[in-house]
């Protein structure tokens, strides 16, 4: 397999969950059908949910993304959390739904800060209905989301309230940047960790609590959901400026060209690499370098200091993800949960890694 077939095959996977499962848990079907199985009912409750809202002009606009797929990470996570404790229990599929609902309402958000036309490769929501519509449709969303975690008791309202503070918290950093005298990448780690992992955490949290998980076990699957949602982060970052369009659908450089504080660009900002010289001067040029010093741009990152040290952070992230999976025994999910750090690893590597 060549390194674009390698490639390839590492973005696909993290964009199906039938793939996600088959390559997370090999060589145990009876896992693979079980968790295969929870997740098309918490699919068909995501569903029944959306289609459930008391208008149906709300429900098209709530519903778009639902219908369009995704690699449902979050649902998996709960489900994933719930095998160390009694995963059978009500509520589990419950909390899958909950998850993924706050997660599609970030979404609904993000696309209107980002100005993104498309999403799982559909027309976005504030691209086909106008913002107002796309905050309102997010912000239905998560009333669903702490209506359903209301169901299932205090404890699933706490995570749900907490994550979805951090969420907002996350983006409004983002927005605001950092404060003055305060280090960029510190805050681009505030950021991620509100704006990524923090849903991470919370899927697998509530899916342990849910199934009655020891509480040693939850505490370890939130502080692992923590570190991989930063390392997740990191790849996307290294995503932008390595992969051509024709395997991601969309421009490459995209973040770079609108100027998005990434974990690569914040460190070749910050060196003081002779080599990174014309990169730096590039970057602070932003789109007055014009097409040609935005190839030149992404040319020169592929070989920069500063991309091998965000990839490094990255492989510190993901073994202290590994490392936080240590007190858990040793189930198939735990395996999964181990090999899913492979993939997000994988999928940072581009046709140079």
């Amino acid at each position: 397999m060549d390194a674009h077939d390698r490639y390839e095959g590492a973005l696909s996977l993290l964009s199906r969950p039938d793939g996600l499962i088959g390559r997370l848990v090999p060589g145990e079907p009876g896992f693979q059908a079980r968790i295969a199985e929870a997740l098309a009912d918490a699919e068909k409750r995501l569903q029944s949910c959306a289609a459930g809202a008391p208008d149906p002009r709300i429900a098209e606009v709530t519903g778009h993304l639902v219908a369009a797929g995704g690699k449902r990470l979050r649902p998996l996570l709960v489900l994933l959390g719930a095998e160390f404790g009694e995963p059978w229990r009500d509520g589990v599929a419950q909390a899958a739904v909950v998850a993924e609902l706050v997660h599609l309402a970030s979404l609904h958000h993000d696309d209107v800060m980002d100005g993104a036309d498309t999403r799982h490769g559909v027309p976005s929501v504030h691209a086909r209905w106008g913002e107002r519509v796309a905050v309102l449709g997010g912000d239905w969303l998560l009333a669903r989301a702490a209506q359903l975690a209301a169901v299932l008791g205090a404890e699933a309202v706490r995570l749900n309230a907490h994550t979805a503070g951090r969420l907002v918290a996350g983006q409004l950093r983002e927005l605001a940047g950092p404060a003055p005298g305060e280090d960029p990448v510190a805050h681009y780690f505030q950021v991620a960790a509100g704006k990524t992992a923090a849903l991470l955490a919370m899927s697998l949290g509530i899916g342990a609590f849910q199934a009655a998980a020891p509480a040693p076990y939850a505490e370890a699957l939130t502080e692992y959901g923590e570190q991989l949602g930063i390392a997740f982060q990191i790849a996307d970052d290294l995503l932008d400026l390595d992969a051509p369009a024709e395997i991601t659908g969309k421009e490459q450089g995209k973040d770079l060209i609108a100027g998005v504080p990434s974990l690569p660009v914040l460190l070749a900002r910050a060196g003081e690499d002779d080599g990174d010289r014309e990169l730096r001067a590039l970057i602070e040029a932003g789109p007055a370098a014009g097409p040609a010093g935005h190839r030149r741009a992404l040319e020169l990152f592929g070989r920069s200091p500063a991309t091998a040290r965000a990839r490094a952070l990255m492989h510190e992230r993901l073994e202290l993800a590994r490392t936080a999976l240590g007190v858990l025994p040793d189930l198939p999910a735990r395996r999964a949960l181990g090999e899913l750090c492979d993939v997000v690893a994988l999928r940072s590597q581009g046709l140079s890694g």
